[in-house]
C-alpha cells in the first residue's frame, strides 16, 4: 500500500468516522486501480482521461457489473480528491468522467401477509431455537435495523420498558428506533429463556458475551450466521420467499410509507444520511399500488383478458 492511500484510509476513519467495512471497499477499490496503473507503467500522478478510460473497459470486459464499476470510480473520486487537498496531486483527473449509468433497481419487498404468514409458521416450530429465531425476525422488521447493526448489539441495547433499541448505524452514528408491543414481548420471551440456556453453553467463562443474539455455540452471532438463520427458517417453515435480512428491511420502510408515515421520519428510522436513499421506497410503493390497482379494480381485470 503506498502512502497517500494509507494516509486517505486513516483519513476516513479517525477524521470522517467511516466504519471499517466502508473503509475496506475503499481500499479494495483502489488496490484494484493502483495494481492496473502499475502494469501500464503509469504513477498515481501521472493519471489521466485515457488512463481510466482504459481502466474501465478492462473492467467491463473482464465482467465487472457497471454498479460496481460506478462504485469504484467514485471511491477514486474521493481518493484524488484527497491527494489533491493534501497537495500529493496538482489535478483531479477524475473530475472529468462520468460514471457507467446503472440501471435503477428497485428493492424487492414483502407484502403484509407475507410477513404474518412468516412470523405464524415460525411460531409453530418446535426446536429448542425457535424463541431466537423469532426474535430474530421481529426485530429485523419491526425496527428496520441492518444485519450489521443486529448482530453487533448488546442486551444493554435494549429496553424493554421504553421499547427502544440504541442502534450504532453507519459511521458510527448513534440512533434510537422504536419496536412494538408484539416485538417487546417475544424479546422478552428471548431473554429470559432462550438466550440464557445459549449462553451456559459457551465453553469459557470467559467467553460469555454481552452480545443480544448469539449463535448455537453461546457466541456473538455474524452476519453470515444471521443470513443461514434465515435460510434455516424458510426450510423449517417451507415458505420459500427469499427471506434476508434486507429484504425485512425494505418492506418495514415501505410498508411505514404505504401507511402514512414521512418520508423524514422513515430517513430517521433507517439511519439514512440522504433523503434521497429513502425516496427510492416511493416508487415501491408507487408501484405496488398499481399492481392492487390492475388485479382489483373491475374495469382493468376485464382489460386484462
Amino acid at each position: 500500500m503506498n502512502k497517500p492511500q494509507q494516509e486517505f484510509l486513516n483519513h476516513l476513519q479517525f477524521v470522517r468516522n467511516y466504519s471499517l467495512r466502508t473503509i475496506e471497499s475503499y481500499k479494495k477499490d483502489i488496490d484494484k486501480f493502483c495494481l492496473f496503473i502499475f502494469n501500464e507503467g503509469v504513477l498515481l500522478d501521472q493519471v489521466d482521461l485515457i488512463c481510466i478510460r482504459n481502466f474501465l473497459t478492462e473492467e467491463l470486459n473482464k465482467g465487472v457489473s457497471k454498479r460496481s464499476c460506478k462504485r469504484r470510480i467514485s471511491s477514486l473520486k474521493h481518493f484524488y480528491k484527497y491527494m489533491l487537498n493534501v497537495g500529493y496531486i496538482q489535478e483531479n483527473p477524475f473530475l472529468f468522467i462520468n460514471s457507467p449509468k446503472v440501471e435503477k433497481k428497485f428493492p424487492r419487498v414483502l407484502y403484509k401477509e407475507q410477513i404474518e404468514e412468516i412470523f405464524a409458521y415460525n411460531a409453530q416450530r418446535t426446536d429448542e431455537l425457535k424463541v431466537r429465531d423469532q426474535a430474530i425476525l421481529y426485530l429485523l422488521y419491526y425496527s428496520g435495523i441492518r444485519a450489521h447493526e443486529l448482530v453487533t448489539l448488546d442486551v444493554q441495547s435494549i429496553s424493554l420498558k421504553d421499547r427502544v433499541v440504541r442502534v450504532m448505524g453507519k459511521g458510527s452514528k448513534e440512533r434510537i428506533v422504536p419496536f412494538t408491543a408484539e416485538c417487546q414481548n417475544v424479546l422478552k420471551d428471548y431473554l429470559s429463556n432462550e438466550r440464557t440456556k445459549l449462553l451456559r453453553r459457551a465453553k469459557n467463562p470467559k467467553d460469555l458475551s454481552p452480545a443480544l443474539f448469539l449463535n448455537a455455540n453461546g457466541k456473538r452471532l455474524t452476519t453470515r450466521g444471521l443470513e443461514h438463520i434465515l435460510d434455516r427458517i424458510e426450510e423449517k417453515t417451507g415458505l420459500y420467499v427469499g427471506l434476508h435480512p434486507h429484504i425485512l428491511r425494505h418492506s418495514f420502510a415501505t410498508h411505514l410509507l404505504e401507511n402514512g408515515a414521512d418520508l423524514r421520519v422513515i430517513q430517521e428510522l433507517l439511519g439514512h444520511e440522504s433523503i434521497n436513499a429513502t425516496q427510492v421506497y416511493t416508487h415501491v410503493s408507487e408501484k405496488s399500488m398499481k399492481e392492487t390497482y390492475l388485479s382489483s379494480h373491475p374495469r382493468a381485470v376485464k382489460g386484462k383478458k
